[in-house]
């Protein structure tokens, strides 16, 4: 039975979630929660193509707050478009306020002209920030709200919201596992009447984290030792930190190098490191690189076995394309790639066919290519685990997956824990 005709057999709800998007695809997560006299919206991101795509709209004045589980454009991207008069309160922690502000930046560089506000309007938003810490509880009208520690990227987190009569989880991105640089994601959610999960790696399990960072260890060491450049494209927010904690948790000897946003992400990480697992390993991890801060130095480091890690981290743009287009070149030098990488970006086009753009032309890429699976999801095993420790019988919406990997999921749960699931398409309500 389709969730609203169950729900008007058992008559009314005071909560009620409208999915604006992340529905059956990866991308502008947004989902809105109506009580009997508040909405919130939960994230409210965008589609980072070309030509950026955004969830469905929502009259800004009909907004009582707004909770964003973490600074990725996905989920914050389109944000400052509720802050173009005034706009209602934006709850979240420290450090994904100020990387929000960092990426949207970033955003309105680089996709300016096709986005619907303007950097006014980003600073607007963040004035109505009020920060969080994860545990913390929280009123936003009706609604009572609590962050969780979501293990994705610094400040992450899964979202708590209850009104009274009903419990409902968001997971945002979630990872179980922790990782040299943040504590895996917490799980204790209690009783729940209503789940809303990714799915991105429903149907994958991920290899063992100490066998990726052995493996990843060693390839640094056969490249540097034979007289070669290691680069490692890498978001700038997470990826880049945590491949520098694991090159210095493995006493890496030789030299390793950091350019691009990412040295900016390490700014905003150094002074809010409540947020790391090990903040002591991260200053070191940190402190000991060589930071890259022009175009001589650039150029140097190209010719200098050592490792790179730069920004974007699918090619897309930064520091990474310079360093791609000349590591490319010889055959001992090398290319770790160490991010997902969407279908049609150019990391993607050299992961499957050896190939990048050289002076704008299509070239065979000479140097050494391996993929490294440092996600930072869970995985089928870690999500079905999280299943396992929920308490009560939720209604479950499967999001933030290919189409495949939703429809499955929910099949599957429904299978397993007996739980009402839903793959929801964008615009359907379902009622707590």
């Amino acid at each position: 039975m389709h969730a609203s005709a169950e729900s008007n057999r058992q008559g009314l709800s005071s909560m009620e979630i409208t999915i604006l998007g992340a529905a059956r695809q990866v991308g502008r997560s947004a989902f809105l929660v109506s009580g009997k006299e508040t909405k919130i919206l939960l994230d409210y991101g965008a589609m980072t193509l070309r030509e950026p795509a955004f969830p469905m709209h929502v009259p800004p004045k009909d907004i009582d707050g707004i909770i964003l589980s973490h600074a990725h454009l996905d989920h914050s991207g389109a944000t400052p478009i509720f802050y173009l008069r005034d706009g209602s309160s934006l709850y979240t922690t420290a450090v994904s306020a100020e990387i929000t502000q960092l990426l949207i930046e970033d955003f309105l560089k680089i996709s300016g002209f096709y986005l619907p506000f303007e950097y006014i309007d980003l600073l607007n938003m963040m004035k109505k920030v009020k920060p969080v810490s994860l545990g913390e509880e929280f009123k936003v009208g009706e609604f009572k709200a609590q962050l969780l520690e979501a293990g994705h990227i610094p400040g992450g987190a899964s979202i708590i919201l209850e009104d009274g009569g009903h419990r409902l989880m968001y997971t945002g991105d979630i990872n179980a596992n922790e990782t040299n640089l943040i504590r895996g994601a917490e799980l204790e959610f209690g009783e729940l009447d209503e789940v809303i999960t990714e799915s991105t790696y429903a149907l994958t399990d991920h290899a063992k984290r100490e066998t990726v960072e052995a493996e990843f260890i060693q390839f640094a060491h056969e490249v540097v030792e034979r007289g070669g450049t290691l680069l490692v494209p890498a978001f700038s927010v997470g990826r880049a930190q945590e491949i520098a904690c694991v090159l210095k948790a493995h006493d890496f000897p030789h030299l390793v190098a950091m350019d691009g946003m990412a040295l900016k992400t390490n700014e905003i990480l150094f002074r809010h490191q409540e947020s790391l697992r090990d903040p002591k390993l991260f200053r070191e991890s940190i402190e000991s690189l060589e930071i890259i801060s022009g175009w001589s130095q650039r150029n140097k480091l190209v010719k200098t076995p050592s490792v790179i890690i730069s920004p974007a981290g699918m090619l897309v743009g930064g520091a990474s394309v310079f360093y791609n287009s000349e590591v490319a070149k010889n055959t001992r030098n090398a290319i770790a790639i160490v991010s997902f990488q969407v279908p049609g970006t150019p990391g993607r086009t050299l992961l499957d066919k050896g190939l990048t753009l050289v002076n704008g032309k299509p070239r065979k890429v000479k140097a050494e290519i391996r993929r490294f699976d440092f996600s930072s999801h869970s995985g089928r095993k870690e999500l079905f685990e999280m299943f396992s420790h929920i308490k009560g019988k939720p209604k479950v919406l499967t999001i933030h997956g290919e189409e495949e990997s939703c429809l499955t999921f929910a099949q599957e749960i429904r299978e397993k824990f007996g739980f009402n699931t839903y793959a929801p398409t964008v615009g359907e309500k379902f009622t707590v």
